[in-house]
């Protein structure tokens, strides 16, 4: 039965995940890029001043940094590690080139999608800020598009609830504990006529006791746990990536070779084990989309309690997420993977990360090892805070704000977080797949639609920003 249901979830994976969708991301990302004459290249600098900036003018529940935070609470998480690892293994070393292809040219897609979340938010019947595709494609496209909202926000719940939100972040975290404290699973109980270590079993109770905790106290709470934990947790990560690859340095120009060849001749780094350009087009971008959220209208729901009244500054500023993630992030645990040569030894997910540390950093494997788990840990726990604020706006915009049912929701979610750990590695990032390319085809078709608002609201921007520097020049 469970055989079926996996060969199932496969065929489903491969129908949505086929070269419609993948062209579709590129060809929106490409177009955005552009129509907006390369904003993530042009603005870059000035999205990182502002990044910081503590105006605070306008509407809004958290500032811009709080927001982009926010954002990446949700962002940086298993995709970074795990999602990194599996899309190396699947699709050989140059997944990772489409990865960065996938964020490079969906820095404009995030750019375009926060932006409009500024433009078209409201304020709720209890007063919150609230805002995402749902409303610009509502509000933005017109009433006879609500349909494509409520498909978007009921796509949005799946991916929170039994996606990125809970199953997979949880079942990273449960992975990650059980290799450091338990990897021969000694210590085992039986649920169900299934062996389960200790060490998940704990870390399902803990993880999940702590979700609740934060959960109780609503967007505020998540917003300053994740402006601790995020910069924080992101700068370690990096820096002993770094120490691998500086260690290795000599390993790297053979490993931008393998990685750039690998994008079009997969079969000549693979030995023939992968050979089509479709699959690793397909894991390294299905993987990006998972890790950078580009695309997906995710961040959206987060940039639109920003407090500003410029919605191209918010673009700006959001955009970041999608260089930081994936550009930064996912480069260094790519980088490290193939260094080391870990992707091609038999591993799958964590592993093959945990061995690339262990194999690269100077201290002993248990150190390592440790390092990494923690990292993982904390990345994986803000995505679940993350993804609860996301999925429950979009029940909220389902439901017309009806509390109960948020509420009932919101215990669901927890429970989900319980149970993910319980589940296989495949079938969870399999699910996660699937709702994560379900959710992006309405934004994506909304983005395009709408793309005239962005370039109208980009180029009186711009222009601002050009007075005020001529202003200021005429003074000097």
């Amino acid at each position: 039965m469970l055989e079926k249901i996996g060969t199932f979830l496969d065929k489903v994976d491969n129908i949505v995940w086929g070269a419609p969708l993948i062209v579709l991301l590129l060809a929106v990302g490409l177009y955005l890029t552009i129509r907006l004459k390369g904003i993530q290249f042009r603005k870059l600098g000035h999205g990182l001043k502002n990044m910081f900036s503590k105006e605070g003018e306008g509407h809004g529940e958290v500032s811009s940094f709080g927001a982009l935070c926010t954002a990446l609470s949700a962002t940086i998480g298993t995709g970074n590690i795990v999602g990194v690892a599996t899309a190396i293994v699947a699709g050989g070393p140059g997944a990772l080139f489409w990865m960065w292809v996938a964020a490079l040219v969906g820095m404009a897609t995030k750019y375009v999608e926060c932006l409009l979340a500024v433009k078209y938010r409201k304020v709720s019947d209890d007063g919150h800020i609230v805002g995402g595709p749902f409303y610009y494609i509502e509000n933005g496209m017109g009433p006879k598009w609500k349909w494509l909202a409520k498909i978007f926000a009921v796509f949005g719940v799946g991916v929170g609830l039994l996606g990125i939100g809970t199953f997979t972040q949880i079942n990273g975290i449960s992975n990650a504990v059980k290799s450091f404290f338990d990897p021969s699973e000694s210590h085992t109980v039986s649920i169900f006529g299934t062996q389960y270590s200790w060490a998940v079993i704990i870390t399902a109770l803990v993880i999940t006791l702590f979700v609740a905790l934060v959960l109780i106290g609503g967007l505020k709470r998540i917003s300053s746990v994740a402006q601790v934990i995020v910069p924080f947790m992101a700068v370690i990560y990096v820096l002993f990536a770094l120490i691998v690859i500086v260690l290795n340095i000599k390993a790297v120009p053979g490993a931008f070779k393998l990685i750039v060849k690998g994008a079009f001749n997969p079969s000549a780094v693979t030995g023939g084990a992968i050979g089509s350009i479709i699959v690793v087009m397909q894991k390294g971008i299905a993987r990006g989309v998972f890790s950078n959220e580009a695309g997906l209208g995710s961040a959206p729901i987060a940039a639109a309690a920003a407090q500003t009244n410029e919605p191209a500054k918010q673009g700006l500023v959001s955009m970041l997420g999608t260089f930081f993630d994936t550009i930064v992030i996912c480069t260094m645990t790519g980088l490290t993977i193939v260094i080391t040569g870990s992707w091609n030894v038999g591993l799958d997910g964590y592993a093959v990360t945990e061995r690339a540390f262990g194999q690269g950093l100077p201290f002993p494997e248990q150190v390592s090892s440790f390092i990494l788990m923690i990292c993982l840990v904390f990345f994986a726990f803000t995505t679940i805070l993350g993804w609860n604020y996301y999925s429950e706006r979009c029940l909220e915009y389902l439901t017309k704000g009806r509390l109960h049912i948020v509420k009932g929701y919101r215990i669901l979610y927890i429970v989900c977080v319980f149970f993910g750990p319980f589940m296989t590695i495949k079938a969870v990032w399999t699910i996660a797949d699937i709702f994560n390319g379900l959710m992006a085809i309405p934004n994506l078709i909304a983005l395009v639609a709408l793309s005239s608002v962005a370039a109208f609201e980009t180029k009186k921007y711009i222009d601002k920003l050009n007075n005020k520097n001529s202003k200021n020049a005429q003074k000097l």
